[in-house]
């Protein structure tokens, strides 16, 4: 079965659903991170369709998630984003200010507030997650370095406010689960931690993931799935195969021009 498709989500869900493991989205681990649990969450990058389709699956089975919403035009659809919580799922802010800014932080503040704030008039928001463009200058999450984002009522933001070396962090970014060779902004502060350097190389497939799930062996994993990758259609499944295939021979060649430029 091809990978990368709503049937084999599916599969993902269902191996989930019948572990120990409680599904959970990102607020909710904040609030008791103990116990064996699997953090859901998906960043909605683009193609909002795709995005409902996941957040519907996963309610089905009772699975509550996070969806982390761009303020960008093709994204921010307040039916989409109402859909998405009365489905029981958690909104969350996808904040990429800094890049919108062009590195002025003072601009990027106020503009993190104004966006947000549009976000909260179709449903709660207390976490915000950093969007990572890979062909951007700065980094988003940078913003935090000298500004507290508990100001605006935010609880936490997954890349400081989850102890990965505790949970293992496993991201289908470049439409793969495998290669950190072309993961320019979605890396952890610490990405070589016990438990990824000792289960990041086992994991290529989401049948590897579905293997994991299956074991039981790590009591707490965070599983961040882009849903815009996801679809079943023959068509709109090989164009997004191509398509990131493209770019990650781009994102490639920035992670080695940064080394060699060090």
């Amino acid at each position: 079965m091809r990978d990368f498709t709503l049937s084999k989500y599916e599969e993902l869900i269902e191996a989930i659903v019948s572990s120990e493991y409680k599904a959970m989205a990102v607020c909710d681990y904040l609030s008791s991170p103990d116990g064996r649990c699997i953090i859901l969450r998906h960043d909605v990058d683009r193609a909002v369709d795709r995005n409902l389709a996941m957040a519907r699956q996963e309610a089905e089975h009772g699975i509550r998630s996070t969806y982390y919403f761009r303020h960008v035009e093709d994204v921010f659809v307040p039916s989409a984003i109402e859909e998405i919580a009365d489905l029981g799922h958690e909104v969350g802010f996808h904040y990429e200010v800094l890049d919108k800014a062009k590195g002025d932080k003072a601009k990027a503040l106020d503009i993190f507030r104004t966006e947000l704030e549009d976000l909260r008039r179709y449903a709660e928001v207390t976490t915000a997650c950093m969007h990572g463009n890979p062909f951007a200058t700065w980094s988003n999450r940078d913003l935090w370095k000298d500004h507290d984002y508990t100001d605006f009522g935010i609880v936490g933001e997954p890349y400081f406010s989850i102890d990965y070396s505790k949970v293992l962090y496993l991201t289908d970014t470049g439409r793969t689960w495998a290669d950190r060779n072309i993961r320019v902004k979605d890396v952890l502060e610490v990405p070589d931690n016990e438990l990824s350097l000792k289960y990041g190389s086992k994991i290529r497939s989401t049948d590897d993931v579905i293997g994991l799930v299956r074991s039981e062996e790590v009591k707490q994993l965070c599983i961040l799935a882009h849903p815009n990758r996801w679809c079943d259609g023959m068509l709109g499944w090989t164009k997004e195969l191509v398509m990131q295939n493209l770019k990650n021979v781009g994102k490639a060649g920035i992670i080695q021009y940064r080394k060699l430029t060090k």
